[in-house]
């Protein structure tokens, strides 16, 4: 069994059966990182001691019988987001090179509850603000299909280091598809979960104690390697947390057998006025020709009739806003309250939209990003697709789309382009349906080819 890209599932039997120990199993995932941390410059921050110190711990309670959690012994990193007690936080700002929680996260908590042993933190854009993963505290990460390209951002960190084995799973942020971009083109899977799904508490630094100011379109969600960890994680990271009062108290049901003769799905090669790559389109195409060999009833998706630029502008102006609130000293002329009220009211228009869209299908099948993986550059450059030059800011809009609207959306690995990069395809469902949309996703796995370990790794 090749444990370090084994799935967390079977790395956690591995270790309850006594196949390995966790102090094995975390040898060989420290392997991994030293064998190719240094071109890729995923993990930037490492715990070497602690980590073993907890494995041991974690071997001692096997040894005397204790009841062993779902996660028992497996090693994990995080992105350098989540606050994390004794491990310092510092999402690639300078002003907070050396900050250190007072305690845990509810999220890290409950992974090192269900018996994880964290091992260090993955790299980020600097604040999360860039669909690159790079940073004044940590420098650049590559992605390992091609060194010379981005694994994405804010989360690329967190995807390049389970591409390239370092970590059996990851926890990313996204607010603008900052899970899911970083999986598509790293070839792996990434769960945005339904908003005020998963407790934001602790998601992102607060040295200074300041009310917390991001409450809307941002969510926590899993990455892995298989669409079965993801359910694990979110299982035991979901729900509510006595910390973030936002959440629904909705209950994650277990991940349905689906078949695909049941389903009805809608598709999108593009959405009107995003640019996309061909090879991109032409996947949504082949998996719907697939899909439909399978028994599925397939139809070309008719949108809701909404300006999704204008969404992105109206998502971005709430994240301003939310911004705004937090700043030490607010702006000469702070935003009105009766701005913010009128801006949800704009929003809400867009979520009953694409609730009414899901009454008509199970899931929407749609781009990730309009390109697979693209060589380092400075933030802003103009991006080629097929050779025509495209707006930088345009990279997350096929995802944040529904970071607006709130709807629960996956990132599946899907084949290869031309150059061997991966390419990730969307899946978007009704709001509170991730068990469902896990179904489909293992469902569609044998038609999409699902994971594959990059060459050299």
């Amino acid at each position: 069994m090749d444990f370090v890209f084994s799935s967390t599932r079977e790395l956690a039997a591995a270790i309850r059966d006594r196949k390995i120990s966790a102090v094995e199993a975390l040898d060989a995932h420290l392997a991994e990182i030293d064998r190719h941390n240094e071109t890729v410059n995923a993990v930037v921050t490492l715990d070497r001691e602690g980590a073993r110190a907890r494995a041991k711990k974690a071997d001692e309670a096997q040894a005397r019988g204790d009841a062993l959690g779902p996660l028992h012994g497996v090693p994990f990193t995080l992105k350098d987001t989540h606050e994390t007690l004794g491990m310092k936080t510092t999402v690639g700002f300078p002003p907070f090179a050396d900050y250190v929680a007072r305690k845990d996260s509810p999220v890290v908590l409950r992974l090192k509850a269900a018996g994880g042993v964290l091992v260090g933190k993955t790299n980020v854009a600097t604040m999360l603000g860039d669909w690159q993963s790079n940073n004044p505290l940590f420098g650049r990460t590559s992605n390992p299909w091609d060194l010379s390209r981005t694994a994405g951002g804010s989360s690329g960190g967190a995807a390049a280091a389970l591409c390239a084995g370092m970590t059996p799973f990851e926890l990313g942020t996204d607010m603008q598809n900052s899970i899911r971009l970083p999986a598509a083109f790293c070839g792996v899977y990434g769960l945005k979960p339904t908003e005020h799904r998963v407790s934001l508490a602790g998601a992102f630094p607060d040295p200074g104690g300041v009310p917390r100011g991001v409450r809307l379109m941002s969510c926590i969600g899993p990455l892995a390697r298989n669409v079965e960890d993801l359910a694990l994680i979110l299982g035991i990271i979901a729900g509510p947390d006595g910390s973030d009062t936002d959440l629904a108290p909705v209950p994650v049901e277990g991940t349905p057998e689906v078949d695909p003769k049941t389903l009805r799905i809608a598709f999108a090669p593009a959405f009107p006025g995003f640019p996309v790559a061909g090879e991109i389109r032409a996947a949504v195409e082949s998996l719907v020709e697939q899909l439909k060999s399978a028994g599925a009833a397939v139809e070309e998706a008719r949108l809701p009739t909404l300006d999704l630029h204008d969404d992105l502008t109206q998502g971005s102006a709430l994240i301003g806003m939310m911004l705004e609130a937090v700043q030490p000293e607010p702006p000469e002329e702070p935003t009105p309250v009766s701005r913010w009220f009128e801006a949800l009211a704009r929003r809400d228009q867009s979520i009953l939209a694409w609730d009414r869209f899901f009454e008509g299908c199970d899931v929407l099948l749609c781009p990730v990003a309009m390109t697979t993986a693209f060589p380092h550059c400075e933030p802003g450059t103009p991006i080629k697709v097929d050779d025509r030059e495209q707006s930088y800011w345009l990279l997350p809009a096929y995802g944040a789309v529904f970071n607006y609207s709130g709807h629960p959306a996956l990132s599946l690995p899907c084949g290869q382009d031309r150059d061997g990069l991966p390419i990730g395809l969307q899946l978007v469902g009704r709001r509170w349906s991730e068990s469902q949309l896990l179904g489909i996703a293992k469902a569609m796995a044998p038609l999409s080819g699902g994971f594959r370990r990059p060459p050299g790794y």
